[in-house]
Parts: C-alpha cells; structure tokens; sequence
C-alpha cells in the first residue's frame, strides 16, 4: 500500500462530504421553494416571475450532485478493491454496490416526485382547457414577442407545455387562420374567474400590468394611474396609461 494510494482514497474522502453538504443545501432550498409555493401559488402568474425555472433548476442541481456523488463512490470502491486481500473484493463491492444503488433510487424518487402544492398547481392549470389566458407569444413576421388572449387546448403535466390557440390572429388575408402555439408556463398567465372575483388581485397606483385593446384579443403594457372598487358588481375598474 503506497501513501499516493492513501492520498487518492482520502481526497475522494472529502470531495464526497463536499457533494453531501452540498445536496443537503440544494435540498433545503427545495424544501424553502415548496412551502412558498404551497403559501403562495398565485405567485407564478405574475409576470416576471421565476419560481417554477429556479425549481427546475434546484431540480437539476441536486440530480447532478446525486450522480456525481455515485461516481466517486465507484472510484473509492475501487480504490478500495485493490487494497483488498484477494478473494474478498467482489462480494464485499457487490453487497456495497446493491446499498449504493437502493440509495441511489431512493435520491431519484424523492427529487423527481412533485410536492402536494406542486401537484396542485399542475392539476389547476390542466384544468384550464377551454379557458382563455394572456399568453406570450412571438409572430413569425414579427421580431419580439407580444401579449395575446388565446384559448387553452391542452397542458402537458409532464413537460409543463401548454397548447394554445391564437383564434384572432389578425385582419390581413395572409395572417387571417388560426394559429396554434406551444408555451412553456412561464409564458402564460390564467385570467381571474368572471364568476367569482374575491381572489382577484387589486392594483395600485404606479403598478404596471397588461391591458386589452378594445374591441381585440391584443394586450399592451400600461401603468395604473387610478383604482376605483364598484361594490354592487363586485369588479375591480382600473383607469391606467399605456407605457
């Protein structure tokens, strides 16, 4: 047994204490977006905002660290095998291999499985088929993207995909057929329920939000100037100026 063996067991030693501490921290951040999620799930339809992406990120941060985590564990398994007296290694490895790989499956499941709030949120967007929602959407003919009111055709649970239907796309012949979009969740935001407006967010002053162009499925970006509560309706009229 030479002391560079020693030293490339040892080193491998601490760079796995490193990944550990380091998921334990990934893990915690999970955790903390979950709760905000569960207290807040209106959060994600504001625009702007970027909880779902950091989520996904936290996601692939902790997959990355489990797997590295799995790779030097091999190496030291290894490093340790020829260290062995022969004759041992391969039960011993086999018995520690089949340990790794329970906690390894474990680790998957526990990343990949969505929260209860998290499952809620999906099932509430599946159930927006039929609904119409602002959406952000970019024109072929056109070089950035704009706010439109379309119409939900489906959304994938799995790859958190919406399909979506531009039913107005345009006045001209050539952009007269409706058009049919795929949009991540990030690019749409669900309209309050015409029929029960007590959850429907208010808007102060200064507040920049989309508005509807008369008469059009269009949106622009307008800045609220004054907000007024008609009590008999139960409807929120806000005086705003574009931007």
């Amino acid at each position: 047994m030479s002391s560079a063996d020693i030293t490339g067991i040892l080193d491998n030693s601490r760079e796995l204490d490193r990944l550990r501490k380091e998921q334990e921290e990934v893990l915690l951040e999970i955790n903390k977006m979950h709760k905000k999620l569960q207290s807040t799930p209106e959060v994600v339809e504001k625009p702007g905002d970027n909880s779902l992406s950091r989520l996904k990120m936290l996601y692939t941060q902790a997959k990355e660290l489990s797997e590295s985590e799995v790779n030097i564990s091999t190496q030291l398994l290894g490093q340790l095998d020829t260290l062995m007296p022969s004759g041992t290694p391969g039960q011993h490895r086999r018995r520690i291999e089949g340990e790794q790989k329970k906690k390894r499956m474990k680790a998957d499941s526990d990343i990949t499985r969505p929260s209860p709030s998290l499952r809620n949120l999906l099932d509430s967007l599946a159930n927006l088929k039929g609904e119409q929602v602002a959406a952000r959407v970019r024109q072929e003919e056109a070089e950035k993207e704009e706010w439109v009111i379309v119409k939900v055709i489906h959304f994938d649970k799995e790859t958190r995909v919406f399909e979506v239907l531009d039913e107005e796309p345009g006045d001209d012949e050539e952009s007269s057929e409706q058009k049919q979009y795929k949009l991540p969740m990030s690019h749409i935001i669900p309209f309050p329920k015409r029929t029960d407006l007590t959850n429907a967010q208010e808007f102060p002053p200064g507040k920049h939000v989309l508005a509807v162009y008369p008469g059009t499925t269009a949106l622009y970006k307008a800045t609220v100037v004054q907000t007024r509560k008609v009590y008999n309706t139960n409807y929120f009229v806000h005086k705003h100026k574009s931007k």
